[in-house]
């Protein structure tokens, strides 16, 4: 059984996958497998239309596959955003088709949602090797003017063409670039949470995402210059993960602290030249921030740490609850999250010594683990530069001292156990900000 048949046997939703070049056209084949006798309905936007839409239209006509009219979002910047979400439902729920959405991650994430809401499957045929979601459960849309994750069932079945994902606009497959390098702190975060007994590993998520991801990795620069092959390398590295996610029904295969960054800025709708930053390149900054916090943590290690005096500084409940209003003063909505998701990952001081104990324990084995897993951070930044994608945060609209502030409020924003816990149980966090903020520093503030 090779990596693709395992994973679609463990995958909840997913059922079919086809992926290499040319199989835009495979689109009715697909389709007659998972939804025999039923009509279809093209959704797509302008572009994804223009450079795949037509020949997955061809291939259902030519198969006899009857279908309405393609449904085609007007604009060229589409963007996930809850009136879309509104105005396909409306479209879609007066006709009896299956959507076949064709496109990319906003594209996909719409249909995915709004066939949910219908109580029908849909398929996708993707355009761009941009982010991990296509095989993902769960929609990215922005409403009311925050992001938000809407549970929903992924893709019956799902087809890229390489091809087009490779003449795709570059900053798509930099951005997908982006969100797969992620996994690797993502790992760390992982390895970390399980020696503390936050989550146990999943050794078949684990293997998912992790084998072969460092060769998907290994030549930005050919993905920047539109090499098929290194695409269809990216593109696998990215719908394991999706997989993944799939498989255990959780985002912590392929999501760390680096993704909490993102989120974080999601809830500030940031934007950057008039349009909203992708979720791959808010992540990729993530990354490297995330890869500097590990670094810190391995360069200064656990032989000085003192449970006792760790312990007998931390917070109860209620002095952590000023804390988080104290820190986060003047964001209602950052407070709000943060009282619940901290409260999902506080431990009174028992549990700070059962998990500082352990972490202490485990480190000299651990250690060595993280360093095999890690790339350096001067690496991680000259691969994101090769392959196209932002490598300073000022790259996607976040100036230095804004960057201080959201590593201020990570500790706060999820109930997922990271590497920056650790930072923040053994009260380094005011060291590891002056190292990376202040004078002489990597983002000198």
């Amino acid at each position: 059984m090779n990596k693709i048949e395992a994973a679609l046997q463990r995958a909840r939703d997913t059922k079919a996958l086809i992926i290499g070049k040319g199989t835009a056209i495979r689109s009715a084949e697909m389709f007659n497998s998972l939804f025999p006798g039923l009509k279809a309905i093209i959704v797509a936007d302008e572009n994804t239309w223009e450079v795949a839409g037509k020949d997955v239209q061809k291939s259902l006509d030519d198969s006899g596959i009857e279908s309405y009219a393609p449904f085609v979002f007007a604009s060229k910047d589409f963007y996930a955003e809850w009136q879309h979400v509104e105005t396909l439902r409306k479209h879609l729920q007066g006709i009896d088709a299956v959507a076949v959405a064709v496109g990319s991650g906003v594209i996909n994430d719409t249909v995915k949602y709004v066939s949910y809401l219908l109580g029908r499957r849909y398929m996708c045929v993707g355009t761009a090797a941009s982010m991990d979601g296509f095989t993902a459960y769960g929609s990215s849309i922005t409403k009311d003017g925050n992001k938000q994750t809407f549970d929903c069932p992924a893709p019956l079945g799902f087809i890229l063409d390489s091809a087009v994902a490779a003449a795709a606009p570059k900053e798509l497959a930099a951005s997908g670039y982006a969100d797969l390098i992620a996994k690797i702190p993502a790992g760390a975060d992982w390895m970390i949470a399980d020696v503390v007994g936050s989550e146990k590993i999943d050794s078949f998520a684990w293997d998912l995402v992790q084998n072969g991801l460092k060769e998907s990795l290994s030549d930005p620069a050919a993905v920047f210059a539109g090499d098929v092959d290194k695409t269809q390398a990216l593109a696998d590295g990215l719908l394991m993960s999706g997989f993944a996610m799939q498989a255990i029904q959780s985002s912590r295969p392929a999501s760390g602290a680096e993704h909490q960054y993102s989120h974080c800025w999601d809830m500030e709708d940031l934007c950057f030249g008039g349009k909203h930053v992708s979720h791959g390149f808010k992540v990729g900054i993530g990354t490297l921030i995330s890869t500097a916090e590990i670094e810190f943590l391995l360069e200064k290690g656990m032989d000085s740490v003192d449970v006792d005096a760790c312990v007998e500084a931390w917070m109860t409940w209620e002095e952590m609850e000023e804390e988080i209003r104290r820190v986060l003063a003047g964001k209602p909505g950052h407070i709000a999250r943060a009282l619940v998701e901290t409260k999902g990952k506080y431990v009174d001081k028992d549990g700070l010594r059962q998990q500082l104990e352990a972490l202490k324990a485990a480190w000299p084995e651990l250690s060595e683990r993280i360093r095999e897993q890690i790339i350096p951070f001067e690496q991680v930044r000259e691969n994101l530069r090769l392959v196209g994608a932002p490598y300073e945060p000022e790259m996607i609209g976040v100036t230095r001292e804004r960057f201080r502030k959201t590593v201020s409020y990570i500790p706060y924003m999820r109930s997922r156990f990271t590497n920056i816990d650790v930072i923040y149980r053994l009260g380094w966090m005011d060291e590891f900000m002056d190292r990376m903020f202040g004078k002489g520093g990597v983002w000198e503030v």
